[in-house]
């Protein structure tokens, strides 16, 4: 058990599988954990949830720096972001980085007619022009590495070209603004300590009809309670039309997660996050980064028969620190790799 933030962890040493899928705050699995009883002897109905989507929903959005009624819940990123895809003309082109999680290119390579071009990552801000949409990760899954958030904002500004971020491996560990941009997707089960089947997309009202609701079911009503039977069409005139009907369980999970992470000191967060990485990276000979994912050199199995919880993406073995992790885990990483 480890104490950290404010929150108690029931964390092994050596885990620094976080960029894969994090370990909850007791609290978090607690909830869960009660819900999933009270499942089994039939003491809740549907409307029992309303109260952890609200809370989920206001938990993204202030984490993200936007009103609660620009947020949309769904399940995963490439779900949520199918919706913008939808929307495209025929003949659209969308610019993305060079090894992007898939999840950020796939819906737009899926829709015929689109065009998906990848430049490498330092480059991107300076391609925007003569695209019709950017969609990237603002934090790379495979290493870690940060797309200029600054100078995108201001190439597409000056291009009047929309962008479409998954924040997934960025948001809970980093403070950040991200209202400027068109769209904002994230899954919960990284950074953001929720169960996974948790996801959101934040929806600038500019961008509002762009989209197509290709998911639109009862939830995606302006009530969904009048929304469960029957035409006509009557969708939310807010985002909550890219509404994906709840996964419950895990809406339960990051009603608690994601307000306990939106009261952080975020730089703090981010302070110790980035710190240890950095501590790992001096100790492989690595330069100092910007990210608490670090990619190296090294044999994941090996990790793990060492004690330390790791992952293997794009060749290399990739750690992720997050707030429950210590300088030991640095130390086991090290220990291993000499």
């Amino acid at each position: 058990m480890r104490t950290a933030f404010d929150a108690r962890f029931d964390v092994p040493d050596g885990y620094l599988n976080t960029p894969s899928i994090s370990v909850p705050p007791a609290q978090v699995a607690d909830a869960v954990a009660t819900t999933v009883d009270r499942w089994r002897r039939g003491l809740d109905v549907p409307a029992d949830f309303e109260e952890s989507v609200a809370r989920s929903r206001q938990g993204f959005a202030d984490l993200v720096g936007v009103p609660a009624d620009r947020v949309a819940v769904g399940a995963s990123v490439s779900q949520l972001l199918g919706a913008v895809a939808a929307g495209l003309p025929d003949g659209a082109k969308v610019l993305t980085a060079e090894g992007d999680f898939t999840s950020v290119s796939f819906p737009f390579a899926a829709r015929p007619g689109v065009t998906v071009t990848e430049v490498p990552l330092a480059e991107l801000p300076d391609r925007v022009a003569g695209h019709d949409l950017v969609s990237v990760s603002v934090t790379q899954s495979a290493d870690g590495a940060n797309v200029d958030l600054d100078a995108l904002r201001a190439a597409s500004e000056a291009a009047g070209v929309p962008v479409a971020l998954d924040a997934t491996q960025a948001l809970g560990w980093q403070p950040l603004r991200l209202d400027w941009a068109d769209w904002v997707a994230a899954a919960g089960y990284k950074w953001l300590l929720s169960p996974r089947g948790s996801a959101w997309l934040a929806v600038h009202p500019r961008a509002l009809e762009r989209g197509v609701p290709v998911n639109a079911g009862w939830y995606a009503g302006e009530d969904p309670w009048q929304s469960l039977y029957g035409l006509p069409l009557r969708l939310a005139a807010d985002a909550r039309r890219y509404d994906l009907s709840p996964v419950w369980l895990a809406q339960v999970g990051a009603a608690v997660a994601l307000p306990y992470l939106a009261s952080l000191d975020l730089t703090a967060v981010r302070a110790h996050c980035v710190g240890l990485a950095d501590a790992l990276r001096a100790g492989l000979g690595l330069p100092a980064g910007d990210s608490p994912i670090v990619a190296f050199d090294g044999d994941a199995d090996r990790l793990r028969a060492a004690g330390v919880v790791a992952s293997a993406r794009a060749g290399k073995a990739r750690v992720g620190f997050a707030l429950y992790n210590t300088r030991e885990d640095v130390e086991l990483v090290l220990k291993a790799v000499r």
